[in-house]
């Protein structure tokens, strides 16, 4: 609360931000506009849902404040990586603000949903979500009377998904703090308007790609990166290497580089196709599944730091999981642009103090010889 106190004009919402972080991280089954009032001792969730709706507090400001503060709490210049991806928050009606039926991963079906696209950073000390955007269908942004009903600012256009990535990425780059790497799924791998910002700006990338993407060798050859893949792999080369714990013990995958074309990359950058194939087929089937990323940064770059990087997009997801399951990132009763983004951004913030004093924990620990420092993916 010390750090976003100055977003706040007046003391009566000031202190009810305090309660409602609070009611976010307190032992609730649901935390939503009810459940967060009655753990304050309220009659009524008319307070807290003023707080969301109309309070006169700077929600954008405490997203910066946040973004900082996981910075300050969490960043490390060797290991940080920003990552790109979306979720989706299942929804009933069609009042709220960019629910429409559409595909979610949350589901891995089409569902009536909001989905959010987001920002997260992640190091050696701890991740956790810094930015923000609402996916506003056309459906939406060709509606005003609708827009203008769900409180959505006039004027907001129609943005694709890589579009809000890049514009979290630019307030990043604008606050002086986008040092490392980026990584994002094949939706914004594939997306050469992503791809162009990060290299135009500076920022080295490893994102995934389609096995059909095609891609220029530096004889000027252009071949689709599952025939590169081919090609590359008949001389052997493969290194296996893991990229961390997941779900069902350490994920071991065989990985190989093939270089491309460097062309439009910053001077003394290199450009390559990693490739990562399963360590052993998948039960029932007699070819190891292949991915593929299409990656830039400095020329010397090794291979590990290119895995590494790969490896650092599930963080993310780990992010989603708690900030739902420990401070009700998806449980809001909210149907306005605003309210949306004042929950979202107070539950980010609830989870980032989460992660910050994990982080705290583990260094007083390490200090007193308890334990080794962690280190994540």
């Amino acid at each position: 609360m010390e750090l976003i106190s100055g977003r706040f004009a007046r003391s009566e919402p000031r202190r009810r931000v305090g309660t409602y972080l609070r009611g976010l991280l307190a032992g609730l089954e649901r935390k939503n506009g009810w459940t967060v009032a009655e753990h304050a001792g309220a009659v009524s969730p008319d307070g807290m849902q003023r707080l969301l709706r109309t309070a006169d507090w700077d929600v954008e400001g405490v997203r910066d404040d946040l973004r900082g503060y996981v910075l300050e709490q969490l960043g490390d210049a060797a290991t940080g990586v920003f990552i790109v991806d979306e979720t989706g928050f299942i929804k009933k009606g069609v009042r709220s603000a960019g629910v429409q039926r559409q595909y979610t991963g949350t589901t891995g079906k089409i569902d009536n949903c909001q989905l959010g696209v987001f920002l997260a950073y992640a190091s050696s000390r701890g991740r956790a979500l810094i930015d923000r955007e609402l996916y506003l269908p056309s459906s939406w942004t060709e509606d005003p009377h609708r827009c203008a009903a769900a409180g959505i600012p006039d004027g907001t256009g129609f943005a694709t998904k890589p579009q809000q990535g890049v514009a979290m990425l630019a307030r990043a780059h604008s606050a002086g703090i986008l040092s490392g790497w980026v990584t994002a799924d094949e939706a914004y791998g594939q997306n050469p308007t992503f791809r162009a910002w990060l290299a135009d700006h500076g920022v080295p990338f490893v994102l995934a790609t389609r096995n059909d993407d095609v891609l220029t060798s530096p004889d000027g050859h252009r071949r689709q990166a599952k025939v590169l893949a081919t090609i590359a792999g008949r001389d052997g080369g493969w290194e296996r290497r893991s990229i961390g714990p997941g779900a069902h013990g350490e994920r071991v995958y065989d990985w190989i580089a093939v270089t491309l074309d460097p062309a439009g990359l910053p001077a003394g950058w290199g450009h390559w196709l990693l490739v990562r194939r399963q360590s052993e087929p998948a039960p029932g089937k007699t070819n190891k599944e292949l991915a593929f990323y299409r990656c830039a940064g400095p020329a010397r770059t090794p291979l590990r730091e290119l895995i590494r990087v790969a490896g650092a997009r599930w963080a993310i997801e780990e992010c989603f999981q708690t900030a739902k399951n420990e401070a009700g990132l998806d449980q809001y009763q909210v149907r306005s642009w605003r309210a949306w983004h004042a929950h979202i951004t107070l539950a980010m913030l609830a989870t980032a103090y989460l992660a910050a004093t994990r982080a705290t924990e583990i260094d007083r620990q390490a200090e007193k010889g308890d334990l080794e420092p962690a280190v994540t993916g």
